[in-house]
């Protein structure tokens, strides 16, 4: 029975990806593409076609651990018809379709939970995981790509707003994508760790500097919160 929860999960894991993956850059490529650039349908990005949007890595690091990235999406900012808007408006477009989408998933999370029920018991548990699935990963995905580094939506963001290139935006630019790094290897580090009772010890000690991990964690529940209060007066 464990074999078969496992494969449910990764099935409804696998499916929560694509659906999350996809609006998420298909919002780039759209918003970018209204704002003035047609580069993202020249690369054939404007598209809900999932296959056009994955990058393996990312899917595989969605799917086991929560959270992790797509194909970027191409843009050149010289086509657009305000500059800093459209860089803007084209940065934070997948988070904020990621975030508002989880208003709907959520209800059909709860709806799935309580009233679905047919004659196959694994439908359902697939329905019902791949559902909630569908609520962890959008505000995952949310808040992992507002972390401001590149190559992360937030720092697209620092970039279209920040008139200011000082030393402190070039160290940025040049070592963030190695500092991401080392985040994301503490994190998988903690989270091996903390399922051996013998390295308990070690867990703790990187627990301690898992910014990641509290940023994911923390963050994710704020953010949730708007949703579960308003979704709680009905459910």
């Amino acid at each position: 029975m464990a074999l078969v929860n496992e494969i449910i999960f990764l099935l409804a894991s696998l499916c929560a990806v694509t659906v999350v993956l996809t609006l998420h850059e298909f919002s780039h490529a759209f918003v970018a593409y209204k704002c003035g650039d047609p580069t993202p349908k020249f690369a054939g990005r404007l598209t809900l076609n999932p296959l056009r949007h994955f990058d393996l890595l990312g899917l595989a690091l969605f799917a086991f651990a929560g959270f992790g990235w797509a194909k970027p999406v191409p843009i050149n900012p010289n086509n657009f018809n305000h500059y800093r808007r459209g860089l803007t408006f084209t940065a934070i477009a997948g988070v904020v379709v990621n975030y508002l989408s989880v208003f709907l998933f959520y209800p059909l999370a709860m709806l799935a939970m309580r009233y679905v029920s047919t004659p196959f018991f694994l439908l359902d548990r697939l329905l019902q995981t791949f559902t909630l699935l569908l609520c962890s990963y959008s505000l995952a995905f949310c808040v992992f790509n507002l972390i401001p580094l590149p190559p992360l939506d937030g720092w697209r963001v620092v970039e279209a707003t920040n008139r200011r290139r000082g030393k402190v935006f070039r160290f940025f630019q040049q070592y963030g994508n190695i500092i991401l790094l080392v985040m994301i290897g503490i994190h998988f580090l903690t989270s091996i760790l903390g399922r051996y009772e013998m390295f308990w010890l070690a867990a703790q000690i990187f627990g301690y500097i898992d910014i990641l991990g509290y940023i994911m964690t923390y963050v994710t529940d704020f953010i949730a919160q708007p949703i579960y209060l308003l979704w709680g007066l009905v459910f």
